[in-house]
């Protein structure tokens, strides 16, 4: 008897922790950020061998390769911030501090409630990104960032179909209870696609499951990318920088490994 209640209690834990920490339902049109990572390259099919291609854009954009810390600070917002639309908003300089301080903490572990960085003055953080967009950008971080991301090591490893019919599981249960997870999008060691996007929603269908996912590259509608169960593979629908198909996926930020 005394096992069963631990093992219960164990449950009850792991069950309430989401609330524990403050969280709530990821609302793409609120935390999203609202500007777009650009990309150097522009991508096509080649009709004749039906393989993706690509050629640099003649105009270089400003803010580009991001496409990592992006996700990770739409993560960190969502551990560690408080939105307070009905109070006046800050100065610039203090609105920033407090965004340097969200920025600080860690992408891997959430916030109690009550040690929620407060932004007053906006519903969320579309919102602040887009009335600040040029500071935020900066505070995003450079693109060194993308592929200094501690967790890219594992790319370089074969993924098994065993170990994405797990990761889509995880991918599921820790959406399920209310977390963000940022997953790592590769066809390594092809290269015709390296990614990261912030999964948000979970849902079953007769085929597996399908994952809706907040893509820096287009911040204006979720991305969904789907699983099948039946060969045990992702895959991305077409994009502007993809051709689309089968991918794998992993987490980052999710553990000390990555």
């Amino acid at each position: 008897m005394a096992s069963l209640v631990l093992v219960v209690l164990m449950l009850a834990g792991c069950a309430s922790a989401p609330a524990a920490r403050g969280l709530r339902r990821f609302d793409f049109a609120r935390d999203t950020l609202a500007f777009t990572n650009e990309t150097l390259w522009e991508y096509s099919l080649d009709p004749v061998t039906g393989r993706q291609v690509h050629t640099r854009r003649p105009d270089p954009p400003a803010f580009s390769l991001r496409c990592f810390p992006m996700a990770r600070v739409a993560r960190q917002f969502h551990l560690h911030a408080r939105f307070e639309p009905d109070r006046p908003r800050l100065s610039g300089a203090e609105t920033s501090r407090r965004v340097d301080a969200v920025l600080a903490r860690s992408p891997r572990t959430g916030s109690t409630p009550d040690d929620r960085i407060v932004l007053p003055g906006y519903t969320g953080l579309r919102e602040l990104s887009a009335d600040r967009m040029g500071p935020m950008q900066r505070q995003v971080g450079g693109a060194w960032q993308s592929y200094a991301q501690r967790g890219n090591w594992r790319m370089v490893f074969p993924f098994s179909d065993a170990h994405q019919a797990r990761q889509a599981e995880r991918f599921r249960s820790k959406i399920d209870a209310g977390e963000v997870p940022v997953a790592h999008v590769v066809t390594f060691p092809a290269l015709t696609i390296n990614h990261g996007v912030l999964l948000h929603a979970a849902r079953a269908t007769a085929d597996g499951l399908e994952f809706d996912a907040y893509d820096p590259n287009s911040p204006a509608s979720p991305l969904t990318l789907t699983f099948d169960r039946a060969t045990r593979r992702f895959h991305m629908p077409a994009t502007r920088y993809f051709i689309g198909g089968p991918v794998d996926l992993y987490e980052v930020y999710g553990d000390a490994w990555h």
